[in-house]
């Protein structure tokens, strides 16, 4: 009788899924006692440095950053940042294609940022050591290229699962974050690598929740609509985090400093707000590193009020200043303390007011977790789903829904484009390839640079029109206009059409640009412009184009957007007779 063992694509890809369950659970748990070991080991020698011990608390972020900077800047700068950016960028614009040196490098910067007292997480690190490792098992095992793109949702998956020992959550996020909808062929091999990792991780870790709490079932008792005030707060608290975050990252790119160098002045940040809060909290030291001491603390009910705020204030800060600094390391961590200090403050407020029990403050350091998180992270069902996960607590599921809806509700109401999607636009990635901006349905409340040209061709005011042609014919690129810059400052002085470019220098006119373009009407748009007002700017000027221009004032050029623009991506049609778009 004759056995044939050859496999089928779709075991082929179940069967390179086991391996990949295995490897991301390893990974998860190894880059979890490395940061673990050398912070723990960095804390172990200061409490032998007598006077020394205030400058080292000051300085060990900086040489950290230092080291990190020098590694992104001339070894891999694919480890910047928390990974999760790249790894959608990667999944939509890329066929999943992730190097391998990503993930290794990713790995090392990680624990020398994290584990040297910088104010990041290692959750989105894990998720693209994870994805990258699992895009290159794919190619080892000779998977079809459908298949290697699927591997990069199946490795999103395994780190989250591995990291939060959450593997319900770690789907969901994926769904949420990655995927858009629950029809994806790589769905079953998903379950299975998150279902692996987590095995993996309960094996060599234990089996208890990420999150410590005290093991309290509550009842359903008035003192649970604090998640109404708790989840508007929660939404304000987290648009001011995105926002400051995203304005700080735009800011430092603009430093005359070296690259290299500004994750060590982010790490200088993070020594002296971290020192200043450990000294006026009495020995508090959350913001280095992921602060998990105090984080189990504040969920424990165990902080006072004066360590809760100020944790809540240092870590926030520290966190955007050093992100913006283009470190190595992820958000999801500072995100969950700094959620669960604001829960903290209105649990121990509330306890006080009503002369509740202790275990309420906890309760409610909880509910600020997930509410901030939602507001922040922007995939509610996973909020909900991750922070009961990460407890093992059921009995909080109802304010906890509700507040972290709320929080999620106004942040979305605040800022229609989540906090990944903004990093990539800053990134230069195009979000029209992302599928939660095509089609019809978002289309009003997103802003232009969401769909805009990013990086367009543009030309030197000093330039003559045939000096102007010359350029265009080297990009090898030809538009129906330009925008045309500044050649300092990159500030847009005006716009001109391919043909008027060929009838000057068929003319023979010598003139730059900018003394033919002064004067003329131009219309330029901010990139936080919603495209339902883009266009109707666009018809009331009665212009096809505009560029799109920074709003720090001086109107620096990002990318140009176009009525077609808008047309294509959201399937609009036109009224002959009103002149009005339907949607």
């Amino acid at each position: 009788m004759n056995i044939s063992l050859k496999l089928s694509r779709s075991q082929h890809f179940i069967t390179v899924c086991v391996f990949a369950g295995v490897a991301c659970g390893l990974i998860g748990v190894g880059f979890h006692l490395a940061i673990a070991e050398v912070f723990g080991g960095l804390w172990s020698t200061y409490s032998g440095l007598g006077a020394l011990v205030w400058p080292a608390m000051i300085l060990t972020p900086a040489v950290a950053g230092l080291i990190v900077g020098l590694l992104l800047q001339f070894i891999e700068p694919g480890a910047v940042g928390s990974g999760i950016p790249q790894v959608k960028a990667a999944y939509h614009t890329q066929d999943g294609s992730i190097p391998g040196r990503q993930a290794f490098w990713r790995f090392i910067a990680g624990v020398i940022s994290v584990g040297g007292g910088n104010s990041l997480g290692r959750e989105g690190p894990t998720v693209h050591i994870c994805s990258a490792s699992c895009s290159q098992l794919g190619r080892l095992f000779r998977l079809d290229k459908e298949r290697i793109r699927a591997m990069v949702p199946v490795g999103m998956a395994a780190g989250i699962s591995a990291a939060f020992n959450a593997p319900i959550a770690a789907i969901m996020f994926v769904i949420e974050e990655l995927l858009d909808d629950f029809s994806s062929a790589a769905l079953g091999g998903i379950l299975i690598a998150v279902v692996i990792a987590a095995v993996v991780e309960r094996t060599l870790l234990g089996e208890e929740g990420a999150l410590m709490t005290r093991s309290v079932e509550f009842a359903t008792e008035p003192w649970m609509l604090v998640c109404l005030v708790l989840g508007p707060v929660a939404g304000l608290l987290g648009h001011l985090f995105v926002t400051s975050l995203l304005k700080a990252r735009a800011r430092a790119r603009t430093l005359t400093m070296p690259a290299w160098v500004r994750p060590a002045a982010g790490g200088l940040s993070v020594g002296l707000i971290g020192t200043l809060v450990f000294a006026l909290s009495d020995g508090h030291h959350g913001v280095f590193s992921i602060g998990y001491a105090d984080l189990t603390s504040a969920l424990a009910g165990e902080l006072g009020l004066l360590a809760l705020a100020l944790l809540l204030i240092g870590k926030m800060i520290a966190t955007v200043l050093c992100y913006a600094s283009g470190a190595s390391g992820g958000i999801f961590a500072p995100v969950l303390f700094i959620g669960a200090m604001l829960g903290g403050v209105f649990g121990v407020v509330e306890v006080e007011l009503l002369k509740l029990s202790p275990d309420v403050a906890a309760a409610v350091a909880l509910l600020g977790t997930g509410a901030f998180f939602a507001a922040v992270i922007r995939c509610p069902i996973t909020s909900i789903l991750i922070i009961f996960e990460m407890t093992r607590n059921y009995s909080l599921i109802l304010p906890l829904m509700a507040g972290n809806l709320i929080a999620y509700a106004i942040a979305v109401r605040l800022r229609p484009i989540p906090v990944y999607d903004a990093l990539l636009l800053q990134d230069g990635v195009n979000l029209r390839d992302l599928p939660q901006y095509q089609g019809k349905r978002n289309w009003k409340h997103i802003p232009v640079s969401a769909i805009m040209s990013a990086a367009p061709l543009s030309l030197s005011s000093s330039f003559s029109a045939e000096r102007a042609l010359g350029a265009i014919a080297e990009a090898g690129v030809s538009h129906r206009s330009y925008p045309v810059i500044d050649p300092e400052s990159h500030r847009v002085d005006g716009l001109i059409s391919h043909h008027e470019l060929e009838t000057l220098a068929a003319n023979e006119v010598d003139k730059p640009l900018l003394n033919i373009v002064v004067g003329r009407k131009l219309v330029m748009l901010r990139p936080e412009l919603r495209v339902d007002k883009a266009i109707a700017e666009l018809l009331a000027q009665d212009v096809p184009r505009a560029p799109v221009v920074s709003d720090d004032g001086d109107c620096r050029l990002l990318g140009m957007i176009t009525i077609n623009d808008i047309v294509r991506q959201q399937n609009m049609t036109r009224d002959k007779e009103t002149g009005e778009f339907n949607v």
